[in-house]
């Protein structure tokens, strides 16, 4: 097993019996005291952050991963369908899993799927992604002295505030960090 200084970013480790993804790795060294790793780490089950110090010494479990690109396929009340393009293997995932991943998600798009222990665990969207509008209220003539936006229902049903001039049936970028409004696509 490697030592704390060994774990990188990217990586995936058992802490605590739950796999854990490093986000971030940093070596200290204070003046009289003994040299150690804080590391920000994210559980992948749970989603929930933490910040860890491990002496430089302390040994780790590192999990072997393997990452996947998919396609979603469809939606059935809790559980999600993802296909693999080249095997057409069909992986089902809960909604609890996908977290708000499930609102930016539509038939066809291509997401990246974290697997650890062939168990998939998180799901990577692209940082934009494009969704019909599918109902919105009409702007009001005169209303554009400065940047007024107003909501959109967006296809897979989540709420975004656009611009006025955007009207039902338009497609727009919304960023899947935020849930922002970029433009049109």
């Amino acid at each position: 097993m490697p030592a704390a200084n060994d774990i990188r970013k990217g990586q995936v480790i058992k802490f605590n019996g739950e796999p854990h993804l490093v986000m971030e790795t940093q070596h200290r060294t204070p003046g009289n005291l003994r040299a150690f790793v804080q590391v920000k780490m994210r559980n992948l089950r749970y989603g929930k952050s933490l910040d860890q110090r491990f002496a430089s010494t302390d040994t780790m479990e590192v999990l072997p991963t393997d990452r996947r690109t998919l396609e979603f396929s469809y939606a059935d009340r809790d559980s999600f369908a993802f296909i693999d393009p080249s095997t057409f293997d069909q992986i089902e995932l809960s909604a609890e899993t996908l977290g708000d991943v499930k609102n930016y998600l539509t038939p066809g798009g291509k997401v990246d799927v974290l697997f650890v222990d062939d168990k998939a665990l998180t799901v990577e969207l692209p940082s934009a992604v494009s969704l019909k509008v599918v109902e919105s209220a009409d702007g009001i003539k005169g209303d554009t002295a400065s940047n007024v936006q107003k909501p959109a229902k967006l296809e897979t049903g989540v709420m975004v505030q656009v611009p006025l001039f955007i009207k039902e049936g338009d497609v727009v970028r919304v960023s899947t960090a935020d849930g922002s409004y970029l433009g049109r696509a």
